[in-house]
C-alpha cells in the first residue's frame, strides 16, 4: 500500500538569485514543505527571461509556468528590478498568471517601496525563505 503525496500548493513556481546556496536553501524549503511541485531555477535574470519568453513562443501548457517567481534584488548584470521591468513587457497571457515576490536580503525601506510599486509585485520578503513565508503566500 502506497502512501499517496498530499498535493502541492502551486504547481510551479521560480527562484532567481546569483547565490547557488541561497537557491539551494530555498529549494529544499519548498520542497520540504510540498509548496510545488516544480522549481525552476535560475542564477541569473537573463536566464530566468529567456526561459519565460521561450515559453511563451512555444505556446507550453500553462501548468508549467511558474506562478511565483521569488526574484532577488542584487545580481550582477540585471538585478531584480531590471528583471521585473523586462518582464511587465511579456504578453498578458504570462504576466498577468504570474506573482512577483522580492526574496532578498535587502533592508533598504526604499528597495522595499520601490519593489512593491512594480506592477505584479505581489510580496516583498527577507531572506531566507522560511514556513512562515511559505504559509503567508
Amino acid at each position: 500500500m502506497s502512501i499517496k503525496k498530499p498535493k502541492a500548493k502551486y504547481e510551479s513556481v521560480m527562484l532567481i538569485d546569483d547565490s547557488e546556496i541561497d537557491n539551494f536553501i530555498n529549494q529544499k524549503m519548498i520542497e520540504g514543505h510540498n509548496f510545488a511541485e516544480r522549481i525552476y531555477v535560475h542564477t541569473g535574470s537573463k536566464s530566468a527571461l529567456e526561459f519565460l519568453q521561450n515559453f511563451e513562443r512555444a505556446h507550453l501548457p500553462e501548468e508549467l509556468l511558474p506562478q511565483i517567481i521569488f526574484l532577488d534584488i542584487n545580481m550582477p548584470i540585471m538585478d531584480g528590478f531590471q528583471f521585473a521591468e523586462e518582464f511587465q513587457k511579456s504578453s498578458p497571457k504570462i504576466n498577468d498568471k504570474v506573482k512577483i515576490v522580492f526574496l532578498t536580503s535587502s533592508l533598504n525601506p526604499m528597495d522595499q517601496k520601490r519593489a512593491m510599486a512594480v506592477r505584479g509585485v505581489y510580496s516583498f520578503l527577507n531572506k531566507p525563505l522560511t514556513k512562515d513565508h511559505l504559509d503567508s503566500l
